[in-house]
C-alpha cells in the first residue's frame, strides 16, 4: 500500500456549502480511517484547503475514494493535488 498526500484548495465562494455539507464530509472521512485508507486529515488553519493522507493500493483506487466525497460530490473543492508521499521517519514511516 502507499501513501498519498491530498491536499485540498478551497476559495470564498464554497464556503457556505462547505458548512451545509460539513457533517456528511467528516462522517465519510471517519469511515474511512475506521477501514484504514485514511490515516489524518484536517483544515488548513487559513481556511484555504485541507491535507488528507490516505493509503491506497495504487492511484487509481485513490481516485475512486476521492470521487466519493461529499465535498467533491457537490463540487466544493477548487482543486486536488495528490501525490505519492515515502515517509522515512517517523509515525507514518514503514
Amino acid at each position: 500500500m502507499s501513501i498519498f498526500a491530498v491536499h485540498y484548495t478551497y476559495s470564498e465562494a464554497t464556503v457556505a456549502g462547505r458548512d451545509t455539507h460539513r457533517p456528511e464530509h467528516r462522517a465519510w472521512l471517519s469511515g474511512l480511517i475506521e477501514a484504514g485508507s485514511l490515516l489524518s486529515s484536517g483544515p488548513y488553519a487559513d481556511g484555504s484547503g485541507a491535507l488528507l493522507l490516505f493509503q491506497a493500493a495504487d492511484e487509481g483506487a485513490l481516485e475512486e475514494l476521492l470521487a466519493q466525497d461529499p465535498f467533491a460530490r457537490e463540487k466544493l473543492i477548487d482543486a486536488v493535488r495528490a501525490v505519492e508521499w515515502l515517509p522515512v521517519m517517523g509515525t507514518f514511516s514503514a
